[in-house]
């Protein structure tokens, strides 16, 4: 009469409506722990038996890290391996004519072809014949192209884009990312409403989402902005790892509602930043795309209009509709 209770967050509700709704014992998920143990005996301990013998005490290894370490050292040596090649790109500092008195604002654009091919530029000598053409070159736009592009937000965090953005963004390291992540999934005590976990389950490779999460959230984005801010659909994200385990959700906050400045004086410095980049990451990726008008210019040089070999290329953008930005 054994039976099974699982929940993804540490939270009132999420704990009774699992105990309310057990299952039964998965003998598929049993035998795959006993696989994860044979393996960390066949691997782990005589790694690490043999690190202690060979390099020296107290140095850990293990069914994962230590494949980790090896795609590392592949890498590292391919990287060691590599040969450089040089190679040039040309850039024009342009400027339309002035008209009625009011000097336009210069810009760069690169040359992208010559004689309608693509090329290559591989030392100073291949560079300065085209240099002294193209400084006494007249240029003519030959088109404009306007359009627009749409960019989707991010899906929410799994275990390794969060370690990922949390460096790029914070300056933390795994460690110090995983501790916070920790801390703020087992719980933390908010005053009047107890100790309560801030975030679903941090060791994850999935980007699935409860749909009651997807609901809170959409409703959040509509009380704070307004409809034009919620796709029609609620988006879904394709995890990029193959065979990824996806038992448990993505790394969301357990309550949109609990908007990060509601809960920051319960906080220290390292799960206030995190939290908040967790917090930030959910609630974009179930709105709106952001839409941007996009502005392409393509330019012929030459010396004169008759010939004209060179194709220069501008390109930006402006933002049209912020959506999840």
């Amino acid at each position: 009469r054994i039976k099974r209770v699982f929940f993804h967050e540490i939270t009132d509700e999420a704990v009774e409506h699992a105990f309310e709704h057990p299952r039964e014992i998965d003998m598929d998920l049993v035998n795959a722990q006993q696989a994860r143990r044979i393996l960390d005996r066949l691997v782990g301990y005589n790694i690490t038996e043999l690190l202690w013998d060979r390099v020296r005490n107290r140095l850990s290894a293990g069914r994962v890290q230590s494949i980790a370490v090896r795609m590392v050292v592949d890498r590292e040596r391919e990287i060691e391996a590599f040969n450089p090649v040089e190679y040039w790109s040309i850039e024009a500092n342009l400027q339309k004519q002035a008209t009625n008195g009011k000097e336009p604002q210069p810009f760069t654009a690169k040359l992208a072809k010559i004689n309608g091919e693509d090329f290559e530029l591989n030392s100073e000598g291949e560079v300065l014949p085209h240099l002294d053409i193209l400084e006494r070159s007249t240029y003519i736009v030959d088109s404009v192209k306007r359009g627009t592009r749409r960019r989707r937000p991010s899906a929410p965090f799994t275990t390794s884009t969060l370690q990922q953005e949390a460096s790029r963004r914070l300056g933390f390291n795994a460690k110090r990312t995983m501790r916070a992540a920790q801390q703020l999934y087992e719980g933390i005590d908010l005053g009047e409403d107890g100790t309560v976990g801030l975030i679903t389950y941090m060791r994850t490779d999935s980007t699935n989402v409860s749909d009651a999460a997807v609901k809170e959230a959409r409703e959040y984005i509509e009380n704070k902005y307004n409809k034009d801010y919620i796709p029609d659909k609620p988006p879904t994200y394709k995890t990029k790892s193959k065979g990824a385990q996806e038992a448990h959700e993505a790394i969301r906050p357990t309550k949109v509602a609990r908007h990060p400045d509601a809960v920051k004086e319960h906080l220290n410095r390292d799960q206030n930043k995190l939290y908040t980049l967790i917090w930030e990451r959910f609630v974009a990726s179930q709105m709106a795309n952001a839409v941007y008008n996009t502005l392409r210019i393509e330019i012929n040089a030459g010396e004169t209009k008759a010939d004209m070999p060179y194709l220069f290329r501008v390109s930006g953008s402006t933002i049209k509709f912020l959506g999840f930005l």
